[in-house]
């Protein structure tokens, strides 16, 4: 069996991009190579560009993974929000056809997204079995997580209107493509990613320059640009189903709340696999976590935030909830939040919670082998999105440690649990609060969570379920 991968970021990315997406496809294509007689390649692009303008290509970077170079089409999506290359591109069509005739032929070629080439691509795949994993919204939404002006859940694109005043800030894909030219010349020099000098000067820099102008963006009495025309959102979303549906053997959902989105944006055929995670064999070595038998603020409930301050993610809204909630309620809480460090203003929000709390505790981010002693002594996870939130890697992680989650009813991470009596509307500081309040008060049988608890999938397992997937080579 050989199979190709692609994602926009090299699965073993020294400076860890590509979020909890590329964390499972390391995993994955671990596992694999493991299977007797399978041969796995992967596959990135939007990432490398030459300092001079030139034609895209691909290159071999190590031994079974190549890249596409001078992708017309950038990553992640909103770098380049919409443009017609996300749709069509030959130039860069021609590379990855050349690609696959010089390293193939493929019995499966598997997409984990579509950001960083056109989709078209998925018309060049004829041979090999097509198969497509929606961890995110990317062929409906250029924005990718249906997150409007980065404020609020986006339900209708109205026709294509509200994508044309999506972003805050316009992308400015020159720039990206520039920044991306540099990193690229500096990975030449023994200087990219995961160095010293990437890490602790250039990072910081583009880092900074992009709050700055998001800040300088949000004080401006200037009007922005004008809206976008109607038209390509539009032509985007349509002509992206058109190609799923066309050449796609199987698309795959996370979750079976991205299913149901799927399905109602127009694609035909989808199948929920929920993906395995290295965390499942903690399962089998833990407990359910058993809260105190009396709540008090001498023994309060330990409650836990995993991942990024960022608002789809419901962290400000958490804050916010938090803060509402009655005082002698929230002394009996104790939250401890494992997010690297956010804005200035968010961190003021954060650390204000302090005195209205039984206990609050930061640390600026975690590593993979640090997170068994992050989550000792806590009794629920707290997974707040607001937007439809695929299947987070922080739910996994939790959940495989019977960890409870208490979940907004947006997203995949409500159906580990499986149990309605641990889901809050999203966005609703009240009904967050109800919850809150019944936990406290020992309300909510636990028993019947577990009973409803979908066991994890291991990588081992989740290999097995996609070869039955793949079917026989070809």
């Amino acid at each position: 069996m050989k199979i190709l991968h692609y994602y926009w970021v090299d699965p073993e990315d020294p400076a860890a991009r590509g979020g909890g997406v590329r964390v499972y496809l390391q995993a994955l294509v671990t596992a694999q190579r493991e299977r007797p007689g399978w041969q796995v390649t992967t596959l990135a692009s939007a990432l490398a560009h030459d300092l001079r303008s030139r034609p895209p290509r691909w290159r071999e970077c190590r031994p079974g993974h190549y890249e596409i170079v001078n992708s017309a089409s950038l990553a992640p999506s909103h770098a380049d929000f919409a443009t017609p290359a996300q749709v069509a591109d030959p130039a860069t069509e021609s590379a990855f056809s050349d690609f696959l005739e010089r390293t193939g032929p493929y019995d499966v070629i598997h997409f984990h997204s579509l950001e960083g080439i056109p989709a078209q691509c998925l018309s060049l795949t004829s041979g090999a079995r097509c198969v497509l994993s929606l961890h995110n919204y990317h062929p409906f939404c250029p924005q990718v997580n249906l997150w409007h002006q980065e404020s609020a859940h986006c339900a209708d694109f109205d026709g294509g209107k509200a994508c044309a005043q999506c972003l805050p800030v316009p992308p400015n894909p020159a720039a990206m493509r520039l920044v991306y030219r540099v990193e690229t010349g500096l990975t030449r020099l023994g200087m990219g990613p995961g160095r010293a000098v990437y890490q602790r000067l250039w990072r910081p820099l583009m880092q900074g320059a992009w709050r700055l102008r998001k800040r300088l963006r949000g004080r401006s009495t200037v009007p922005g640009p004008r809206a976008q025309p109607v038209g390509p959102p539009i032509t985007r979303r349509s002509a992206m189903v058109g190609l799923i549906n066309a050449h796609c053997d199987t698309v795959l959902a996370v979750s079976e709340r991205t299913r149901q989105i799927a399905l109602r944006f127009g694609l035909r055929d989808v199948t929920t696999c929920y993906i395995g995670t290295a965390d499942a064999a903690h399962w089998m070595k833990t407990a359910p976590r058993i809260p105190p038998a009396r709540i008090s603020p001498f023994q309060p409930l330990r409650l836990i935030y995993l991942g990024y301050m960022r608002a789809d993610k419901g962290f400000d809204f958490l804050l916010d909830a938090l803060h509402a909630l009655p005082p002698e309620l929230a002394g009996c809480l104790h939250l401890t939040v494992a997010a690297r460090r956010g804005e200035a203003q968010m961190m003021v929000r954060l650390k204000t919670l302090e005195g209205h709390l039984a206990g609050l505790e930061w640390q600026d981010g975690y590593q993979r082998d640090q997170l068994d002693g992050v989550l000792l002594g806590v009794h629920f996870g707290i997974v707040p999105p607001l937007w439809e939130d695929n299947l987070p890697q922080v739910a996994l992680e939790m959940h495989a440690r019977h960890i409870p989650l208490v979940t907004s009813d947006r997203g995949g991470a409500q159906e580990l649990g499986g149990s309605p009596a641990l889901w809050f509307r999203a966005g609703d500081r009240q009904d967050f609060g109800r919850l809150i309040a019944r936990l406290v008060a020992g309300e909510i049988r636990m028993d019947e969570y577990w009973t409803r608890a979908r066991v994890p999938r291991s990588i081992a397992q989740h290999a097995q379920d996609l070869a039955q997937i793949y079917g026989s080579p070809k």
